[in-house]
C-alpha cells in the first residue's frame, strides 16, 4: 500500500491509500489545502485538528451543494428526455390540405380569342394609322 506525503495548511502528513489511487489523494487534499490556506488567511493560525475541522466543514457544504444542483440537472434532464420521447412517439400530424385555383378550359380558350382579336385590332389599326 504506498504512502504519500501531502501538505495541508503548511503542514505535512503521510497518508496511506491504495495502488493507483496517489492522483487521486493528492488531487483532494490540494482541494482540503486550499479551504486551509482560505481558512488561515482569515482567521490566522488555528490548532491543526480544528483546521482540519473547518476545511472539511467548507469542503461538504459545496460538495452538497454541488449535489443539490446535480439533482436540479438530473431532474430537468428527466423532463427533457420526457418530452423528447412523446415527441418521437407522437402520431405523425395530419397533411393539410392545399388548394390550387384551376383554370377551367373554357376560360383559358375565352382569353386566347380575346388576345388573338386585341392582335388584330391593333394591326388593322397601324394600317389605318395616317404615316
Amino acid at each position: 500500500m504506498p504512502e504519500v506525503t501531502i501538505s495541508i495548511g503548511d503542514r505535512d502528513f503521510a497518508v496511506a491509500c491504495q495502488e493507483g489511487e496517489e492522483h487521486y489523494l493528492q488531487s483532494a487534499a490540494a482541494m482540503l489545502n486550499t479551504e486551509a490556506a482560505a481558512l488561515s488567511a482569515q482567521i490566522g493560525r488555528l490548532p491543526e485538528a480544528r483546521m482540519l475541522l473547518m476545511a472539511g466543514l467548507m469542503l461538504a457544504d459545496k460538495t452538497a451543494g454541488m449535489e443539490e444542483q446535480l439533482t436540479a440537472e438530473q431532474h430537468k434532464s428527466a423532463g427533457l428526455e420526457q418530452e423528447l420521447n412523446a415527441l418521437r412517439n407522437a402520431p405523425a400530424p395530419e397533411p393539410e390540405r392545399v388548394e390550387v385555383a384551376v383554370i377551367p378550359d373554357i376560360v383559358v380558350e375565352s382569353m386566347a380569342e380575346v388576345a388573338a382579336r386585341t392582335e388584330a385590332l391593333a394591326a388593322r389599326a397601324e394600317e389605318m394609322a395616317p404615316g
